[in-house]
């Protein structure tokens, strides 16, 4: 593989090769033209955890290969589905099937998203994959990017954006019951991050092949603090609580408000760990105007934000508020409520004008037959894992103003090793 521009058969024929690099610029895959009653043929990358769940969700179609490097992890999903043919190394997996694939579903941890996803929408094929999308910021826009050209029909793991009062919550605000909205406080709760360094050196399972999982990220010996799950409060290979929640929760602003890129990023919290995540963090996101809307302070926190408390905003149930300049609404992903009570005691929602949806894992098999975009396809939930992803980096190297064009952190070159990660010899991407 030595230049950009690659046939479909080059990418099967050279998936398992990553010592030469992955390369963008396969041929456009067309749309698929089939009945509703025709069934997609599906791969799954991770199986086990939140790999499972996408399993049953996708399985009215037709499950050709999984691929997981946890035999163990995974046994479950493999023993409900004894005739999908099974893989520890997903390269070897495009290798035997990428030519009679339609789709991909990609559930791995977040330091290993973006390998197979790029392989595979360079097959052409399209893609369902889990928050929060890839585990930096270029990565995330290259995958957007790529996505928008190749017309593939994408969508990130938000599930939560199916839940009927989502759209509830989006339909008030957006009649400006509320008022124009300036400030926005969203949260999650918990303590989580910090994990102890592990002291001993247990030997990796049998059942794990530990180098694949480590993949593209820097080598750390095996311990099961951190794998299979702990590995999410580990800079390597997470995106702490905010990459954990922060694509659930900042759904609800960002569909509320049309939000895309910020213009300024700051956040604080305790000291800064270069190997750990954070037990606590919070972000102030800067967003210009839009259209008639006016510019808007986004505040995420990891812990509820102190300042609700000392307004005297009552948050039960409530993971995010919008302060409008006619009212505030608090609300959750199941409920909401307007205050001041008082003064929408006879309030009337408006007609629900957003259609149910038809489940989140239909929404992506019916975009992948050419039915229209899912909701959370890349074009949207790209600049929201980029603004997840972005908070991170302001908290690890400060804060910036940001150039959404040229993905650049104006005045602060200590970003540029967070926006953008090297990876480990073998892994290498060259665009």
């Amino acid at each position: 593989m030595a230049h950009a521009s690659v046939s479909r058969r080059d990418v099967l024929k050279h998936s398992t090769l990553l010592t030469a690099g992955l390369f963008v610029g396969a041929a456009s895959r067309p749309v698929l033209s089939q009945s509703p009653n025709d069934k997609l043929n599906i791969a799954c990358i991770g199986v086990g955890g939140q790999g499972r769940s996408n399993v049953n969700g996708l399985s009215s179609q037709n499950l050709i290969a999984f691929a997981d490097v946890d035999d163990e992890r995974a046994a479950g999903t493999y023993k409900k589905h004894p005739k999908v043919k099974t893989y520890r190394d997903w390269r070897k997996m495009l290798d035997a099937h990428g030519s009679k694939l339609d789709a991909i579903a990609i559930s791995t941890p977040d330091h290993t998203h973006f390998h197979p996803a790029l392989a595979a929408m360079q097959l052409g094929l399209h893609v369902y994959l889990e928050k929060p999308l890839a585990h930096n910021v270029w990565e995330t826009r290259v995958l957007t990017d790529l996505a928008r050209k190749k017309e593939l029909a994408t969508q990130l793991g938000a599930q939560r954006h199916a839940y009927p009062n989502m759209r509830r919550v989006v339909e008030i605000v957006r009649s400006g019951a509320i008022g124009a909205v300036r400030e926005v406080y969203s949260w999650c709760g918990g303590g989580r991050g910090m994990p102890e360094i592990p002291q001993d050196r247990p030997p990796v399972p049998s059942t794990l092949d530990y180098d694949l999982w480590i993949g593209p990220a820097d080598y750390r010996p095996y311990h099961p603090s951190f794998c299979p799950y702990g590995w999410r409060f580990w800079w390597d290979y997470g995106t702490a609580e905010a990459g954990n929640w922060g694509c659930h929760i900042l759904d609800i602003p960002f569909w509320a408000l049309d939000l895309k890129y910020p213009q300024r990023v700051d956040a604080t919290g305790p000291a800064v760990d270069p190997e750990r995540t954070p037990k606590s963090m919070q972000v102030r996101y800067e967003f210009p105007a839009r259209g008639q809307q006016p510019p808007l302070t986004l505040h995420w926190s990891h812990g509820k934000p102190a300042d609700l408390d000392e307004r005297k905003i009552p948050t039960s149930g409530a993971n995010t508020v919008f302060i409008g300049d006619k009212g505030i609404l608090t609300c959750g992903f199941d409920q909401y409520k307007l205050l001041p009570e008082a003064d929408f005691a006879d309030f009337e929602p408006p007609q629900p004008s957003i259609p149910p949806s038809p489940g989140f894992h239909n929404e992506w098999i019916a975009a992948c037959r050419g039915e229209g975009p899912a909701t959370c396809h890349f074009d949207y939930s790209g600049p929201l894992a980029e603004t997840v992803l972005l908070g991170n980096v302001a908290y690890r190297a400060g804060g910036f103003d940001w150039d959404a064009r040229t993905l650049t952190a104006k005045g602060n070159a200590q970003t540029a090793p967070f926006l953008k990660e090297s990876y480990r010899s073998g892994w290498e991407v060259t665009l």
